[in-house]
């Protein structure tokens, strides 16, 4: 019966115990942190930015900027169901290929992305000016990033594959000096002697290619292509050389012409000089006329002035008389 009595009671004992140390024990468990609405973009899911309406912010850990827009970000994002807008980021350490696709050189880097026209947002990364952006549509007035330079061409794709295997680089870097604590002089070098190695493998596979897609021409169709070459260039010789003379016979017939005109010249400046010489000779002839013309008067008008004299003497004797 007392074992009956103290059953109850001790099962009530126990279980005002096991309440009290409940009660006393840790406290409870920290609720779960709160979801981010930001989506993390990677090499593998960027293709989603092509289709909608989309914000990327680039950032890095370490970046004091960085860290300082990520509360607003944050914000921008809670309310993008409300702008019909998509919010995502890339980390630039671990994506160092969208970096590159997007050519990124100074962070934080903020894209907006309309139907995979991309253009580079240049505001503060504050939230009442994101907004704004969206809402008022500022991104028209901003130059579109078209051809070369849009993340989804060729040569950005290639950009981003450079980008890729320098942030490889850069982690196997690390992961000698740090991890292995290897010096970093022996890393370089040991980068240096792989592209060495490297640079010889892509020739030697070169080389085969080009052997393995080389067709080589038969003998004979290379015998004829030497001998058509051989040909050719005898016709080009022999068209030099007709050139060559036919210039030589237009420069004699050139020199012949020019002694006929000479010629011609000499036999007519021959003839005026004989036609001058004559001149000179009439000429002293009638000097002579002139002169004696001149000097001696001529016997005819001398012989006239005479029959005058006597007739007017004639007449003053006829007169004298008859006074």
């Amino acid at each position: 019966m007392a074992g009956g009595h103290w059953g109850p009671l001790l099962t009530a004992l126990l279980a005002a115990r096991v309440a009290a140390a409940a009660e006393g024990g840790p406290e409870q468990a920290a609720l779960p942190e709160e979801r981010s609405w930001v989506r993390p973009m990677t090499a593998s899911n960027w293709t989603l930015v092509m289709e909608g309406e989309w914000m990327l912010k680039f950032y890095a850990p370490w970046c004091p900027s960085c860290q300082q827009t990520d509360s607003e970000w944050e914000t921008f994002a809670k309310n993008g169901e409300i702008l019909q807008i998509s919010v995502g980021k890339v980390d630039v350490i671990q994506e160092p290929g969208l970096s590159g696709r997007f050519f990124v050189t100074t962070l934080p880097a903020f894209f907006h992305a309309k139907d995979g026209i991309f253009r580079r947002y240049r505001g503060p990364g504050v939230y009442e000016d994101l907004q704004n952006y969206i809402l008022e549509k500022k991104w028209q007035s901003v130059e579109p990033l078209t051809g070369w330079k849009s993340p989804a061409s060729l040569t950005m794709s290639g950009m981003a594959g450079l980008f890729s295997i320098s942030g490889k680089i850069w982690h196997l870097h690390n992961y000698f000096t740090v991890t292995l604590g290897i010096p970093a002089w022996c890393s370089y070098v040991f980068f240096i002697m792989a592209t060495l190695i490297f640079g010889l493998f892509m020739g030697l596979v070169l080389v085969v290619i080009s052997e393995c897609f080389y067709i080589p021409f038969p003998r004979h169709l290379s015998e004829r292509s030497e001998q058509t070459r051989r040909a050719e260039d005898a016709h080009k010789g022999e068209q030099l050389q007709d050139a060559e003379e036919e210039k030589d016979d237009s420069n004699e017939e050139e020199n012949k012409d020019s002694l006929v005109d000479d010629e011609e010249e000499k036999e007519d400046l021959g003839e005026e000089d004989e036609a001058e010489e004559d001149e000179e000779e009439d000429s002293p002839a009638a000097h002579v006329d002139e002169e004696r013309s001149d000097g001696e008067p001529d016997p005819a008008d001398t012989e006239a002035a005479e029959d005058t004299l006597r007739q007017r003497r004639s007449q003053h004797a006829d007169k004298g008389p008859s006074a």
